[in-house]
């Protein structure tokens, strides 16, 4: 066994996973305070070839560098939009016809392991506040809710851990999709 060199990784560049088939998901991430979970955010996104990443509140957005940091160029690979509030977010979303997927403890949310995903539909996924979560004025405005069993002291992962966990688990039901 031995690790492998880039070059043995077989990588695309930018310019063709931006012409590369995505899975049908998009990001919402609304009033993330950490620069780094950003950045993290989107080299995830990079990684599973989600579709888009909305930045809402006080979300900050590239170029910066402590985005950068941990983003290592998928700012460049993934595409984003800013949006004052994540109201208007949704609304696009929805009226695209997307399911808006919240990733929050509420009454109803439901186990990760147990989502149902129909491929042929796309989805949003947001990720809120990392003290509060997502903002009470949109749960109203979800069609699902999930979350990750956790059998800890603590009631919450970090973001990017999350995000990382959930990415992976809709990319394996969107995977065949771009394979």
């Amino acid at each position: 066994m031995r690790k492998l060199k880039l070059e043995e990784l077989g990588r695309i560049s930018i310019d063709e996973f931006k012409n590369s088939l995505k899975i049908p998901v998009t990001v919402i991430l609304d009033d993330i305070r950490s620069l780094n979970n950003i950045g993290s955010v989107f080299r995830t996104a990079d990684a599973f070839r989600i579709e888009e990443i909305h930045l809402c509140g006080i979300t900050a957005c590239p170029p910066h560098r402590e985005i950068h940091k941990t983003a290592l160029g998928a700012t460049e690979s993934v595409a984003w939009k800013y949006y004052e509030n994540i109201i208007s977010s949704v609304k696009e979303l929805k009226d695209s016809g997307y399911i808006i997927c919240g990733i929050e403890q509420t009454t109803e949310s439901i186990d990760i392991e147990e989502l149902d995903i129909n491929i042929k539909q796309k989805i949003a996924i947001i990720f809120g506040n990392e003290v509060n979560g997502i903002n009470d004025s949109i749960i109203g405005m979800l069609d699902q809710c999930v979350e990750i069993p956790q059998f800890g002291t603590k009631h919450s992962l970090n973001i990017s851990v999350c995000a990382g966990i959930i990415l992976w688990e809709f990319f394996k039901k969107f995977r065949i999709l771009i394979e």
